[in-house]
């Protein structure tokens, strides 16, 4: 039995020296405190700590966990501080986290996820660490970094371009903190530096959240370089993807390899090669060395001889194991080095890639180059059993490498073997193992094929699988032997011209010229006191001076000269195929694009129609005007799917357009008579007005948001509603809300195309011009664009309404100086040479010289063939139908008009005129059926004329009061 003295000596001997009680006496006052201090201080102690401190950590990643579901669950329609809703919360988190998401993304914008990662952090530090070390200076740091990590945002926002992206919250991307403290530290750093002041704020709050990141978080150097490799991982994992997709493509399916047939024994022949010639990936090396059995055997035990390396092929067919060999243990060599960095850069293709690839095509195709990594490099291994024996290996001397290849003969030799055996691979020329396989070069795309899809257009296909019309389709251009003016002339015109002006008494010289496919530019700098107009007049004279057919003399915009157009004398053609073949169409983002021609310098001109947003086209017959339409036409064609672009095409006289009758882009057949005409416009009308509302429904402001949030709905499987209040409760006074089902539906760009207007002006000038006035005017949001052309530009055609609603006008060649200033506010374009020759006025009178392409008739009529194959045209029959006459409404008993044997009809309208109340919901509720129903009569009612229709918060009034019903059963019972 141990004793009280033998007890406290041995815990004073497990205790350390530090805390060992001293010999001294120790007084009785001083008892507690030497207590509590060795309390603090014992194992126990810090062992409750710990475990305190991780519950405190787990806290606040659950917390960390709970603001980060409520971030990504958000819905700016649930109930919240600044949200008055009845439906129910759509966030995981209910009302809880739906108020917490709406604070966030209201005052923090997409800084709200910085709290999220400052408490990971936080629980990181506590859970590894049991400490947070200076806790006051984490909670001050993460205190300021919140505002300055708004303020970061807002500033990137209000700084650089293009990152105005759709934010379910108005206050935008840095939240209200970060907008308002981004506009202030703008406004006083643009002050005091001017246009530096942007850049020099941005730099100065990122250099506040390098500084205030770190001290909220207070990670370690060494947590850092792991954060560092984690998002380096999440970078490069796509790129792995893409890397694997490639793989696949060339050498098949990893799942379902073609493998070679052991038993056919047929060898397969390879260039005579080492696998020390041959780098592999260090990915390779450390997945399937790992995978070889650890039990090392020397090189002298092996039962079958090897061929020499530079004999061997590179490599054979794995040999059926013999019976009594079954049970040894083949030999092993060493596991290689791995490959260095500059190894790894200056490596050859790998061969394993190689080898599947051949394997799995025919003999007689050629096989592609070879990629660095292999099909075997992937994460999808192909495990290896360990009970499987390795083959024999030669030795490790002379093939240091060939463990890798042991692992594909074994990973071979597993194989299903085929029923038929395969035809033996072609063998490959010998070559050295430094050469990389010949890569064969891509197939040249024939020209003489025709068909459709031989060549798609340069651009993707639509995401319906919508295929463009082929480029096949037409004609490509001649090879031109035409020589521009050489240098010699152009100075020698030069001189000329400026010889003529001097006759003329203008004083100035030709600084530069520019030559183009049609035209030659030379920019004149006149002398101080001459005055443009007085140049300007002098067209006519100096092409009869140059003998030329003409000579358009205009003020270089931004510059002291004078633009002098002199026509060459050989004209180049430019065809509509170089327009698409061009980089500028293919990186063209315009949403209704247009291939207009090419300038002066010969550079091709494209337009976006959706910006324009409405065209206005004139030209004299001759002129090129009917040619420019059709390439119009064909540019959206060529780019647009009919779910995207819907055609309306009005040709009163009959030729022009009636081509495109039957494509799948029209909304109707080609319009060629007036009056329809006229239903056509009033049609597109309606729509414009259709779309503004459904827009307004969806709050967007223009077609482009709608069909994005379109997009969204359908993928994420919402049904949106819109609540409108019908009235008021009579009982408790509140309001009364209905729920609306909005639609959804796509909305296609729909371009109307009218090719003569005087003819519709002539027929019905009031209705057509009053139309035209409200497309003009409203239309470019709802995504209604017009295309007006005509071949008499007058002021009884192109009034000044219309002339002041098309800021974007073409005029081709017209007949005099009074038309073209119709047209263009000033003349030039009687100077034009025709043949689609063009003034080009963009917004803002930028008027551009454009030579307009040509398409032939029969590369029309080709494309419109190849399209009407691609699908039938969906008409929509309102479009030119007739209006139907409004019968005055029947305020007397409407009863009897909409259905006398529906009982319950006439008690809605029993219940709605005794009520004076109108909705939906009321007669749903009052009635018990059902919603359909209760719609299809106040439908019914509206269309009597029982009932307003819904003003704009969705409220109706009731026509007929309670005496016009006491006397309609007054009536009923005599």
């Amino acid at each position: 039995m141990v004793s009280k003295t033998q007890l406290t000596q041995k815990l004073k001997a497990l205790l350390p020296s530090s805390r060992r009680p001293s010999t001294h006496t120790v007084h009785q006052s001083d008892a507690y405190d030497t207590d509590a201090s060795d309390w603090h201080d014992s194992p126990l102690s810090r062992l409750l700590s710990a475990r305190l401190m991780e519950l405190l950590g787990l806290a606040l990643l659950l917390l960390a966990v709970g603001i980060a579901v409520s971030l990504l669950s958000f819905n700016p329609h649930d109930p919240s501080f600044n949200t008055a809703t009845g439906t129910q919360p759509t966030n995981i988190l209910g009302r809880t986290g739906a108020t917490i998401a709406d604070a966030l993304i209201q005052w923090l914008g997409l800084s709200s996820m910085l709290p999220v990662l400052v408490l990971c952090a936080w629980a990181w530090r506590l859970v590894r660490h049991h400490a947070l070390g200076a806790p006051l200076v984490r909670l001050l740091s993460a205190l300021f970094l919140f505002p300055i990590g708004a303020l970061f945002i807002g500033t990137c926002q209000l700084t650089l371009p293009g990152l105005n992206i759709a934010w379910p919250a108005e206050s935008g991307l840095g939240g209200q903190v970060g907008l308002s403290l981004a506009r202030r530290l703008l406004n006083a750093a643009t002050g005091e530096m001017g246009s530096m002041g942007g850049i020099t704020s941005l730099l100065l709050v990122l250099i506040l959240m390098t500084i205030l990141v770190p001290l909220a978080m207070g990670l370690h150097t060494h947590e850092w370089r792991l954060v560092g490799r984690g998002l380096l991982a999440v970078v490069r994992f796509p790129a792995r993807l893409l890397r694997t997709k490639q793989i696949q493509d060339v050498t098949g399916s990893p799942n379902e390899p073609q493998l070679y047939n052991p038993q056919s024994g047929a060898p397969m022949h390879r260039p005579t090669m080492t696998m020390a010639g041959a780098a592999l990936p260090s990915g390779f090396l450390r997945r399937n060395m790992a995978r070889q059995d650890p039990r090392i055997a020397s090189t002298t035990g092996s039962t079958s001889p090897q061929t020499p390396p530079s004999s061997q092929p590179w490599m054979q067919p794995p040999q059926q194991p013999s019976p009594w060999h079954q049970g040894e243990e083949k030999p092993q060599q060493a596991t290689p080095a791995e490959p260095t960095a500059e190894e790894e850069e200056n490596k050859p293709s790998n061969p394993y890639g190689v080898m599947l690839a051949h394997i799995q095509r025919d003999s007689e195709r050629p096989a592609p180059k070879p990629t660095t990594s292999s099909i075997l490099d992937d994460d999808d291994d192909f495990d290896e059993p360990e009970e499987t024996p390795p083959t024999v290996a030669p030795s490790s001397a002379a093939h240091p490498t060939e463990g890798a290849a042991d692992f594909l003969k074994r990973f071979l030799s597993r194989a299903k073997e085929s029923d038929e055996t395969p035809a033996p691979s072609a063998p490959f020329p010998s070559a050295q193992p430094s050469q990389a396989a010949p890569q064969p070069a891509p197939a040249a795309p024939s020209h003489a094929l025709s068909g459709k899809g031989l060549e798609a257009a340069p651009f993707p296909a639509a995401s319906s699988g919508w295929l463009p019309p082929s480029l096949n389709l037409l004609n490509p251009p001649p090879d031109s032997d035409l020589i521009g003016p050489s240098e010699e002339s152009l100075q020698a015109n030069a001189q000329l011209l400026e010889n003529v002006l001097h006759d003329y008494g203008v004083q100035g010289t030709i600084n530069e010229y520019r030559a183009g496919p049609v035209v030659t530019l030379y920019e004149l700098e006149p002398a101080p006191g001459v005055r443009s107009s007085r140049v300007i007049g002098l067209a006519d004279d100096i092409a009869r001076t140059l003998a030329v057919l003409s000579v358009r003399i205009a003020t270089v915009s931004g510059r002291n000269a004078i633009g002098i157009e002199v026509p060459n004398e050989t004209r180049e053609t430019v065809y509509f195929p170089d327009l698409l073949h061009a980089d500028g169409w293919k990186a063209s983002k315009a949403k209704l694009p247009l291939a207009l021609g090419k300038n002066i310098a010969g550079e091709p001109i494209y337009a976006d129609l959706a910006k324009m947003p409405h065209l206005l086209v004139a030209g004299t017959t001759g002129s090129g005007k009917s040619v420019g339409i059709n390439a119009m036409i064909l540019s959206l064609l060529y780019r647009l799917s009919p779910e995207d672009c819907r055609l309306i095409l009005i040709d009163p006289k009959i030729l022009e357009l009636s081509v495109y009758d039957g494509i799948p882009h029209l909304m109707t057949p080609v319009v060629t008579e007036p009056p329809k005409a006229v239903s056509a416009l009033k049609w597109a009308v309606q729509e414009m007005d259709r779309r503004y509302r459904l827009m307004a429904d969806h709050q967007v402001r223009n077609i482009s948001s709608y069909n994005d949030r379109i997009r969204r709905l359908k993928a994420s499987g919402e049904t949106p509603t819109r609540r409108v209040q019908t009235g008021f409760d009579p009982e408790t006074g509140r309001p009364v809300f209905d729920e609306h089902r909005l639609p959804i539906e796509h909305l296609p760009y729909i371009v109307v195309v009218i090719d003569e207007m005087a003819d519709l002006m002539m027929v019905a000038g009031k209705e057509i011009e009053a139309s035209v006035l409200r497309l003009a005017q409203k239309a470019r949001a709802a995504g209604v664009h017009v295309i007006m052309a005509t071949q008499r530009p007058s002021v009884d055609v192109i009034t000044g309404t219309i002339k002041a609603n098309f800021p974007t006008r073409i005029s081709f060649q017209v007949t005099n100086k009074y038309d073209s200033r119709t047209i263009l506010g000033e003349q030039g374009g009687e100077q034009l040479l025709g043949r689609g020759d063009m003034l080009f006025m963009q917004g803002g009178a930028r008027i551009t010289r454009v030579h307009g392409p040509f398409i032939s008739d029969e590369e029309v009529e080709a494309v419109v063939a190849d399209l009407r194959t691609k699908g039938e045209p969906v008409y929509n029959a309102d479009v030119t139908a007739d209006e139907p006459e409004e019968p005055a409404p029947s305020r007397g008993n409407g009863r009897g008009d909409g259905d006398s044997n529906n009982e319950m009809y006439n008690k809605a309208v029993d219940l709605v005129v005794r009520e004076q109340r109108a909705s939906t919901s009321f007669v749903q509720r009052h009635l018990s059926i059902g919603y359909n129903r209760a719609a299809n009569i106040i439908d019914q009612m509206e269309s009597e004329g029982i009932i307003s229709s819904a003003n704009h918060v969705g409220r109706r009034n009731v026509l007929m009061d309670r005496s016009a019903l006491r006397e309609d059963d007054d009536e009923d019972e005599d």
